[in-house]
């Protein structure tokens, strides 16, 4: 199991989503609460960066919350409906809805049992999940102003299928606000698959020493957790699954093997 988690993102995309599905489900088996809402690796800042200003509840999740705030922040959200795909357990949605104020944030995810659980756990004004798929979202098109996709789109079977359908539901003006690790070799094709389909990079940034730096300093929260929640038997696969200090995921970060990146992009 452990080497199955180690080779995770290395394996044929068509394994990629099962695995996904298989995470999920354990996670909500295991962890029935709200203490695992978020399942990005994070984001801290370098050089002395002023911190985000959070309420006191989100203080304990904000390696992962800041990694929704990078993403999302250089783009005017307020009053806009903003469709999340790979909203997973909820948690990068119910801080947009709540410190961003869209008039509509729609999750959209391939687990059913996620959608249940974040549609029963989650009640925020114009806030909602939806199962379906990244490769067909279940969207009329033109109908969301923003795309929202964090540390997903790996699993996905066909990017181009997905950037397809993402400019799909966009509005004329809309942006799509992406961000995953990717393996260096595979940058500039995923840079290439988006101007293919339509999508003009308005900006884009490296981001992995922020992302291996959030794991160092979150390491000893997600251990705690995972110590409290999982049988014994599967504690280390998950550890190297949420990317601790000194997993293999953890290190393919710092020896150069994948980079973070994150992009604002804005139909053709």
């Amino acid at each position: 199991m452990a080497n199955f988690v180690d080779n995770y993102c290395e394996f044929p995309t068509a394994l990629r989503r099962p695995m996904w599905r298989i995470w999920h489900n354990l996670i909500l088996r295991f962890v029935k609460d709200s203490t695992v809402n978020f399942m990005n690796y994070g984001y801290a800042g370098l050089n002395g960066d002023k911190p985000i200003e959070l309420e006191k509840d989100d203080e304990i999740n904000r390696y992962c919350i800041q990694l929704y705030d990078h993403v999302v922040n250089s783009v005017k959200l307020e009053d806009k409906k903003v469709l999340e795909i790979g909203s997973g357990r909820g948690g990068g949605a119910h801080y947009i809805a709540r410190y961003y104020k869209p008039t509509k944030y729609t999750g959209v995810d391939i687990s059913p049992g996620v959608i249940k659980y974040c549609n029963e756990f989650y009640d925020v004004p114009g806030l909602s999940f939806v199962h379906g798929r990244a490769e067909k979202i279940p969207f009329e098109a033109e109908t969301y102003d923003a795309v929202v996709n964090v540390e997903s789109a790996r699993c996905y079977t066909d990017l181009k299928v997905f950037f397809d359908e993402v400019h799909r539901i966009l509005n004329p003006s809309g942006h799509f606000l992406f961000a995953d690790m990717i393996e260096k070799r595979e940058v500039e094709e995923i840079r290439s698959k988006l101007q293919a389909c339509g999508f003009n990079i308005i900006s884009s940034e490296e981001i992995t020493k922020n992302v291996a730096k959030g794991l160092d300093l979150d390491t000893e929260r997600r251990e705690k957790l995972i110590q409290k929640k999982i049988p014994g038997m599967l504690q280390k696969s998950f550890e190297k699954f949420a990317g601790t200090k000194g997993s293999t995921r953890y290190d393919s970060f710092n020896n150069g093997k994948f980079e973070y990146w994150s992009f604002v992009l804005t139909k053709n």
